[in-house]
């Protein structure tokens, strides 16, 4: 069982950690271009574009995504394929709504924004995202049977086929419009629901016809996660979407430019999230709650070790970084990259929350904290920025997240009896155990290999 414990987190973890690599380093590589390639109007509108899309993708992904895993990571033969057909239907369901959403408000926001080809750019939108639907569903059916090649290897293509395209336009010095980009994405995602598809197809197994108990399972638990799901990103995206209405397009860009830079931050979150998930709703179902509290704070902690350095170099160097990567046009993000770096210290604390949360069957509670963070966050954001522009949005993420921080703690004290000092022991631990355990070796085969060839 220990063997198949570590062999799980080494394999998930290798591939999982590659597929946030290639999208960190594919999402800045494109995003480094079309920096250069756009006006700051057009890049302003291009980040409101994607911030708008990704509520759209993550309401799917917070409804469907957890619920099916964690049903499908321990259920029987005739239970998978009807929880399978289940969450295809309600997945359906859930597009059919966004869709007439996206109808609905892609006219509205362009005028919001004040850019009016941002109407046109939400509608073709739609396309994409039904396609990117179907590919999700494989995804996860392929993350539930514990597996991630083929993961790995859409996600290549997706976001690979996308900054490939953009290098290409940068080379040859081709006029970019930004609904191109839309197009480029539309052939892309289906591109990898293809190639996913070949990746599950032996696991993609239907019932004759949809079990509606299933259907309420599902929306039953995902209903917290949805809410969750989009309050959190909410949490990410609000600054931005404030600022381009109370300010405009090109002053969102520039909040942008600061986030794209800290993403790096997300990712040791972003990979223990995915990989404790499934590890975690096993766990608690058969060790209960203390094997939860210490996944939590060794989680946390390792997470802690590796992002603090980053966070270090950002706060004492943040003109240096961003000259190197938007260039000279964008001095306006400076102090903004220097003060949001302190928010990101909460981004393992809170991502963990809701994961373990999630994990033991407890959504409800981790979807009313966000709701709460995300309305604290957009009323402060709305009074701060009309007195201090741009910084008064990181003045407001400064103030919710250290309210936040500070009641997901509380909560997990009570769950539990988590301790915070704990998760800061383990992030210092991490750096001796890691030299232990994977360095030292590594010195030690090779120069026992060096003694041998001598």
């Amino acid at each position: 069982m220990h063997a198949t414990n570590r062999q799980y987190w080494l394999k998930s973890g290798s591939y999982t950690l590659l597929t946030n690599l290639q999208t960190l380093l594919f999402g800045f590589g494109a995003f480094y271009f079309l920096v250069r390639m756009l006006d700051k109007e057009a890049f302003g509108a291009w980040a409101l574009f994607v911030a708008t899309t990704t509520i759209f993708e993550t309401a799917r992904n917070g409804m469907i995504q957890n619920g099916l895993i964690k049903f499908l990571s321990h259920s029987t033969d005739r239970d998978y394929r009807e929880i399978v057909s289940a969450s295809c239907f309600l997945s359906s369901l859930l597009m059919i709504a966004c869709v007439i959403i996206n109808f609905s408000v892609a006219s509205l926001l362009a005028d919001l924004w004040h850019y009016r080809e941002l109407a046109q750019m939400f509608y073709v939108y739609n396309i994409a995202y039904i396609l990117q639907g179907i590919l999700s569903q494989f995804q996860w059916i392929e993350q539930a049977n514990l597996s991630f090649k083929g993961i790995l290897a859409t996600n290549m293509i997706r976001q690979g086929g996308f900054f490939f395209y953009i290098l290409v336009c940068f080379i040859f010095h081709v006029n970019l419009q930004l609904m191109h980009l839309v197009y480029a994405q539309i052939i892309l995602a289906l591109a990898g629901s293809i190639m996913q598809y070949f990746f599950i197809k032996k696991q993609l197994l239907f019932s004759a016809k949809i079990n509606m108990s299933w259907v309420r399972q599902l929306f039953n638990y995902g209903k917290f996660v949805f809410g969750t799901s989009i309050s959190a990103i909410l949490t990410g995206t609000i600054n931005q979407m404030m600022l381009g209405a109370l300010l405009s397009s090109a002053a969102a860009g520039a909040f942008n430019i600061a986030v794209r830079i800290l993403n790096l931050a997300a990712i040791p979150s972003n990979v223990a999230g995915t990989i404790v998930f499934p590890q975690s709703a096993r766990r608690f179902a058969a060790e209960g709650h203390q094997a939860i509290k210490y996944l939590y704070e060794k989680s946390v902690g390792a997470i802690l070790a590796i992002l603090i350095p980053c966070l270090v170099f950002l706060f004492l160097f943040p003109g240096f970084v961003v000259h190197i990567i938007a260039g000279n046009n964008y001095p306006e993000t400076i102090p903004v990259v220097r003060l949001i770096v302190i928010t990101c210290l909460a981004t393992p604390f809170a991502r963990q929350f809701g994961t373990i949360l999630d994990s033991i069957g407890k959504p409800r509670i981790n979807f009313i904290i966000i709701l709460i963070s995300v309305t604290m966050e957009l009323i402060l954001v709305y009074l701060l920025v009309k007195q201090y522009g741009i910084i008064g949005a990181v003045y407001a993420t400064l103030i919710a997240d250290a309210v936040t921080t500070l009641v997901m703690q509380l909560i997990l004290r009570k769950e539990l009896n988590v301790n915070i000092l704990n998760t800061f022991v383990y992030a210092v631990k991490f750096y001796p155990e890691f030299f232990n355990k994977y360095l030292k070796p590594m010195f030690g085969v090779h120069s026992a290999r060096t003694k041998a060839h001598e």
